[in-house]
C-alpha cells in the first residue's frame, strides 16, 4: 500500500548546496582514488574476460591472419581487430575501476536531513545496511556493500556494479565485445572457405586438426560473448524487482546523453574521456553535517525533536 504522504527519495539531486560540482546533465560524483571491489568471484570473472579476449587475439593473429598470403587482408583486419580489442579491454578496465555512483556512507543524520531544507510531509528513506539516505533509483549492493545510484545490476564479469558513473564504460565494453565477436566470426567463415578450397596444410601454421579445434573453440567463445551481451542488457534490477516508477521518467535520448556525459560527439566512443562537468564555485561545501545516525528507515519531514 502506498504512503499517503509525498514520496521524496532523490534527496542528493535536490541538495545542490552540498555538492561542489554540478554537471550538465546532472552531476556524476567523481573520485580521485581508484575504485576496486575485493570480491574473489568478480576478480576471477574479470581475469577470465581478459583471457578470452587474449585467446581470440591469438587465434585471429596466429591461425588466420599471419599465415594468410594476402598481406593487405592481414594488415587491414589485424589493425581493425586489435583496435577494437584494445578499446574493449580499456572500456572493461574503466567499468571495473570507476566508482559506479556509491552513496556516501553514514549520512543518515538529523543534521544532514535538516540541511536539505525539505518541505513538511516529504519522506526520505535510509538504507539500514550502510546508514545512507537513499536517492531515487538507488539500490544496495551486497557485493559492493554500498548503495549505488541508478544501479542497473552487479556484473561479476567487470567485478563492479553498473551504475550512474560507469554505465557509459559498460555499454562501450559490451559494444566493442560485440564488434570483435562479429568480426572474428566473419574471419572464421572466410578462413574455413579458404581452407576448403586450398590445401589445409598451407592455410595455417598449425596442423589441420589443431586449426579446426582452435577455430571451433573461437566460435564457442563468440557464442558465449554474444549471450553475455544479450543477457546483461535484458533485465535490470528495477525490472527484476518489478518496482513502480515513483520518480520522474527521463526521455530516452536525454537518459543516453546523461549516461554518456553530454551532447552527441566522438567522445561517446572513447573509454578515455570522463563525463563532462562544469564547476560551480557558488558553494564550496563538500562535507555533510556530522551527527548521530537516525534509527528509523522511513523518515518523515519534519523531524521530531526530542
Amino acid at each position: 500500500m502506498r504512503s499517503p504522504v509525498p514520496r521524496f527519495r532523490d534527496v542528493e539531486r535536490q541538495a545542490s548546496g552540498l555538492q561542489p560540482v554540478q554537471c550538465l546533465p546532472p552531476c556524476h560524483e567523481r573520485q580521485n582514488i581508484m575504485w576496486f571491489i575485493k570480491d574473489a568471484c568478480g576478480i576471477v570473472c574479470a581475469i577470465i574476460t581478459w583471457l578470452l579476449v587474449f585467446f581470440a587475439e591469438f587465434v585471429v593473429l596466429f591461425v588466420m591472419l599471419i599465415p594468410s598470403k594476402n598481406l593487405t587482408y592481414s594488415l587491414v583486419n589485424g589493425t581493425l581487430f586489435n583496435s577494437l580489442a584494445f578499446l574493449a579491454l580499456a572500456s572493461h578496465f574503466r567499468a571495473m575501476c570507476t566508482d559506479p555512483g556509491a552513496v556516501p556512507k553514514g549520512n543518515a543524520t538529523k543534521e544532514y536531513i535538516e540541511s536539505l531544507q525539505l518541505k513538511p510531509g516529504q519522506v526520505v528513506y535510509k538504507c539500514p545496511k550502510c546508514c545512507s539516505i537513499k536517492p531515487d533509483r538507488a539500490h544496495h549492493c551486497s557485493v559492493c556493500k554500498r548503495c549505488i545510484r541508478k544501479m542497473d545490476h552487479h556484473c561479476p564479469w567487470v567485478n563492479n556494479c553498473v551504475g550512474e558513473n560507469n554505465q557509459k564504460y559498460f555499454v562501450l565494453f559490451t559494444m566493442y565485445i560485440s564488434l570483435i565477436s562479429l568480426h572474428a566470426l566473419v574471419m572464421v567463415v572466410f578462413h574455413f572457405l579458404y581452407c576448403f578450397e586450398d590445401d589445409w596444410t598451407k592455410c595455417s601454421t598449425f596442423s589441420p586438426p589443431s586449426t579446426v579445434i582452435l577455430l571451433i573453440l573461437l566460435c564457442f567463445e563468440i557464442l558465449f560473448l554474444f549471450c553475455f551481451v544479450i543477457f546483461t542488457h535484458s533485465e535490470g534490477i528495477e525490472k527484476l524487482k518489478r518496482e513502480d516508477h515513483t520518480w520522474e521518467k527521463t526521455p530516452s535520448w536525454e537518459a543516453i546523453k546523461s549516461a554518456f556525459g553530454g551532447a552527441l560527439s566522438i567522445a561517446w566512443l572513447s573509454p578515455f574521456t570522463d563525463l563532462s562537468c562544469q564547476k560551480d564555485t557558488l558553494d564550496p561545501v563538500t562535507m555533510f553535517p556530522q551527527g548521530e545516525i537516525i534509527e528509523e528507515d522511513v523518515i518523515k519531514i519534519p523531524l521530531e525533536h526530542h
